[in-house]
């Protein structure tokens, strides 16, 4: 597998679209171009060209972001970096950012927003309860 040079969630904040193929890889493990692409397409109404897709993977594995295996035929990628970190890091930004590093005012937010479901809100509840409990 070949790779520039690791790198740590801390440090790397993807793009829209790589976290896009990320996703993708987090979701179904080592695939092929081929199948991250069509995968991709699957979720948008306008489908990007297979090159595009190639080359994408091909610049994010010389910025660390993926690994490639060229051992056989067919080029198989798969995430260097680690979903929970690279998301925990990415969320951490955002809360500084657009909340001044308040989580209170992150979950206000998110409360708030008509997005939330009242099966979400029960499991966030249930949540809040075992934390309460667990102190």
């Amino acid at each position: 597998m070949k790779a520039k040079k690791p790198l740590n969630a801390s440090e790397t904040v993807p793009t829209k679209t790589e976290m896009d193929v990320l996703q993708v890889l987090w979701k179904h493990g080592p695939s092929t171009v081929r199948f991250v692409h069509d995968t991709l397409n699957e979720k948008k109404d306008d489908a990007v060209q297979y090159t595009s897709t190639l080359k994408l993977m091909q610049v994010m594995a010389e910025k660390g972001m993926l690994l490639r295996d060229d051992s056989n035929m067919k080029h198989i990628y798969s995430a260097a970096l680690e979903e929970k970190k690279t998301k925990g890091s990415m969320l951490s930004r955002f809360v500084d950012t657009m909340y001044e590093g308040s989580v209170s005012g992150l979950m206000t937010a998110l409360l708030g927003n008509d997005k939330t479901s009242p099966k979400e809100l029960k499991a966030i509840e249930e949540m809040l309860k075992k934390l309460d409990n667990g102190k």
